[in-house]
């Protein structure tokens, strides 16, 4: 913890990660103008940038009283804005180690602030955004000893931000990835006069007491996709509650277009030149399976002293999790609560003995089906027919059991088909839920001309 003369009463500390995004700076300038008390945010940045990416941009636009501080690996970068105090953790773009590594070294600079807001770098802001999100937090204790507010925020667009609108969401399940990574989706929150319970957490919205940024710091060895479900679950095994606002406080943008990705950076060609040990892809694999065995994914073996402060809490359980998110991650199973968007129970609601339990879920599955274009050749109904990928108008994909019993059938016409094919590749993933207990073993895609013919037919194993 960074060691600092005692914080405001309603001192905030800001972890915002960027990455290339030119998107920062407008985001800073409007959390600071519309906050009611700019001298109580203190503002960490993972700042990963180019070298054409400079200082100078934050100077131009009004941040001044520059000053360096060598921090262990990195520079930081003093600034101040209307009060507020800005640090900027210099890191070389092509020297970071991904998201969830950016976003604990941030965590490194917590300084005792009664409050933390984490955020990404590309955001707008209601007025007195700070006051708003203060009041409603407060207005949670006396549910809960250490409540949380997160949400995947309203839609903004850059290239008109003064049209602000949208309504408060809350997180619903959207998939267990085929990695096992379980994934959410945002849907508009009823109306409601209070905070509403949260079964999952967001990577760019949550606001909590202070002590949030030391008990549950993001995992370094995590990459990008798996750190919110990691987060939710270890925020609430340290007895952490979890809710989404009810009211309207900042907005998200979603597009990533005004910004370049780590993955178009660091990518195998980048490791050929000596630019960087490792590619993107080696950091999120090596992620999934050690997502996989922190929450138990199929079964994986759990061990404590693997992963140290980064682990489970002691709180509460995963099992305590799993029924309070309507989640079994061994059997990838969802509760019909979950899938119905019903709110969750209360935390420490009675866990129902394992058979009630298994009857109640379903299994979420994510086939990816990925086939070149000469597979659907090899296996043309016409012989020496050709380039039937190309000519297809309409496919139908059926997903078998190991039993070769049908467990689903998805028709896929011309417009998604044309979405599908990449270069020479049918590329696209399957998703739907099954009984618990039948698991997809086997795809079939069916390619049909424009008068309803079939041009080929291809089967593959599903790798479990």
């Amino acid at each position: 913890m960074t060691v600092l003369s005692a914080p405001s009463p309603d001192s905030i500390f800001v972890q915002i990660a960027s990455y290339r995004d030119s998107q920062l700076i407008p985001t800073l300038l409007d959390l600071i103008n519309k906050a009611k008390r700019p001298d109580w945010l203190r503002i960490a940045i993972c700042w990963q940038h180019a070298r054409d990416e400079t200082l100078g941009e934050f100077w131009r636009q009004g941040f001044g009283k520059w000053s360096t501080e060598e921090s262990n690996d990195w520079p930081v970068q003093h600034l101040n804005y209307r009060g507020a105090k800005v640090e900027l953790i210099d890191v070389p773009h092509m020297m970071t180690q991904g998201a969830c590594w950016a976003r604990n070294l941030l965590q490194q600079r917590y300084g005792g602030e009664r409050y933390t807001l984490q955020l990404d770098s590309h955001h707008r802001f209601v007025e007195e955004w700070d006051r708003l999100a203060i009041d409603t937090l407060e207005s949670l204790r006396a549910d809960s000893p250490k409540p949380l507010l997160t949400a995947y925020l309203p839609s903004f667009d850059p290239a008109n931000d003064s049209d602000l609108r949208g309504n408060p969401q809350f997180l619903c399940f959207d998939r267990f990835g085929t990695e096992g990574v379980v994934t959410f989706r945002g849907k508009i929150l009823p109306a409601a006069d209070a905070p509403v319970r949260a079964r999952f957490y967001s990577g760019h919205f949550t606001f909590a007491d202070g002590h949030f940024a030391e008990t549950v710091q993001h995992d370094p060895d995590y990459f990008f996709l798996g750190e919110e479900i990691s987060i939710a679950v270890r925020a609430f095994t340290h007895g952490y509650d979890l809710y989404h606002p009810h009211c309207l406080i900042a907005w998200h943008e979603y597009t990533r277009e005004h910004r370049v990705k780590m993955w178009d950076d660091h990518t195998d060609q980048a490791k050929q030149r000596g630019e960087i040990d490792e590619h993107w892809g080696e950091r999120s694999a090596r992620a999934y399976r050690r997502n996989r065995a922190l929450l138990g994914v199929d079964g994986e073996p759990y061990t404590e002293q693997d992963f140290g402060k980064y682990g489970r809490g002691t709180a509460r359980t995963l099992a305590e999790y799993e029924t309070y998110a309507g989640i079994s991650f061994s059997s990838r199973g969802v509760h019909a609560a979950t899938l119905n968007h019903q709110p969750p129970p209360p935390p420490g609601s009675p866990q129902p003995d394992e058979a009630t339990w298994n009857a109640s879920l379903r299994r979420a599955n994510d086939v990816r089906v990925c086939l070149h274009q000469n597979t659907f050749d090899e296996h043309a109904v016409s012989s020496g027919a050709t380039n039937l990928l190309s000519c297809a108008t309409s496919a139908v994909t059926i997903v078998y059991d190991s039993t070769a019993a049908s467990l689903h059938r998805e028709a896929i016409e011309a417009s998604l088909l044309s979405q599908y094919r990449t270069s020479d590749w049918l590329d696209f993933h399957v998703i739907f839920v099954s009984d618990l207990d039948r698991i997809p073993a086997r795809y079939v895609i069916e390619l049909f001309d424009d008068a309803g013919n079939l041009l080929s037919r291809v089967g593959h194993t599903i790798d479990v």
